[in-house]
């Protein structure tokens, strides 16, 4: 028998929907080739009482993947690209970054859009990107850490814990709970992840037969896009502790990219962007990161690194 070929990927509902959507998609483009998922737990995926900033280091959602992969249990991973430390671990690569998903945030409340929500309504989300951009906007909002699956978060909220919860507009439409939503965020509102919306489907650098496999499901706009949010985050060498966003677009072929850094209060948000070649989107991306520490980034960055997030 022919040995099956085996994906990596965390076990929650999401993850999975990601990671059976890459197994169905290569047993399509292969005919013949028999994917298996082999579900692996995660430090991120264990530690759910804590926000995740102050968790720390990096890889929270994929170094138990990347372990696995290395050491031949399995021959790809998919993760979700906003989970992707900004530094691949030494051997591996990405073998496909698909088609991306819309990379918004959106609003889920009890009906009301997020400007008519009172001045003290409870916000829910764990990430520190969408809390500063919401303390920016809206300083007397309470915003309070929410972990856990959609369908958890998405509960929290029924119950009455929150008047309203921000997710990934991609996670809700990838488990047809689009539905819920009550008003997508557009990005001049809140800018998303770098990476949000995209998948990254990694392989070791040195299988050539699975990096041919992967390939068919290589969509190369998206993965241009995302080499530059990816140069803007290595710039700013960014993880969850540290507010930073950054989208990327191709427009009449050229790449355009924004940034943001905030300070963790959200009264300072220095904002950025820049164009150019494709070819070569990872060098604008730290370019435009270079630009925005010239312009106080780095001092909010070193002041983060010093004291640390909140408790």
């Amino acid at each position: 028998m022919t040995k099956p070929f085996r994906i990596g990927t965390r076990a929650s509902t999401l993850a999975l929907w990601q990671a059976n959507w890459a197994k169905s998609e290569l047993e399509r483009k292969w005919p013949g080739l028999a994917v298996e998922l082999v579900p692996c737990k995660t430090t991120g995926d264990k530690i759910l009482n804590v926000p995740l900033s102050e968790v720390g280091g990096k890889g929270l959602f994929t170094k138990e993947i990347d372990d696995a992969l290395l050491d031949g249990r399995v021959d790809a991973a998919v993760h979700s690209m906003k989970d992707v430390p900004f530094q691949l671990p030494h051997g591996i690569d990405f073998g496909a970054i698909p088609e991306r998903e819309d990379p918004r945030d959106a609003l889920v409340s009890n009906g009301r859009r997020i400007d008519a929500l009172p001045p003290a309504a409870r916000i829910g989300t764990s990430s520190l990107r969408r809390q500063v951009q919401l303390k920016h906007r809206f300083p007397s909002m309470h915003i309070s850490n929410l972990r856990g699956n959609v369908d958890t978060r998405l509960r929290k909220l029924t119950d009455g814990e929150f008047d309203g919860i921000i997710l990934a507009l991609a996670g809700l439409r990838r488990l047809g709970r689009e539905s819920a939503v009550t008003q997508i965020l557009d990005q001049e509102f809140m800018l998303p992840a770098i990476g949000q919306g995209a998948l990254g489907i990694t392989c070791r650098e040195n299988d050539a037969s699975t990096r041919e496999q992967l390939a068919v499901l290589d969509h190369r706009p998206t993965r241009d896009a995302v080499t530059a949010e990816r140069g803007l985050l290595s710039a700013l060498e960014g993880s969850c502790k540290v507010p930073v966003a950054g989208h990327a677009v191709l427009k009449n072929g050229r790449i355009l990219l924004k940034g943001l850094v905030a300070n963790l209060s959200g009264t300072l948000v220095i904002t950025g962007e820049i164009s150019g070649d494709p070819n070569s989107a990872h060098q604008l991306g730290i370019a435009l990161g270079k630009d925005l520490i010239g312009r106080g980034a780095g001092k909010i960055l070193a002041e983060i690194s010093q004291h640390g997030t909140p408790r």
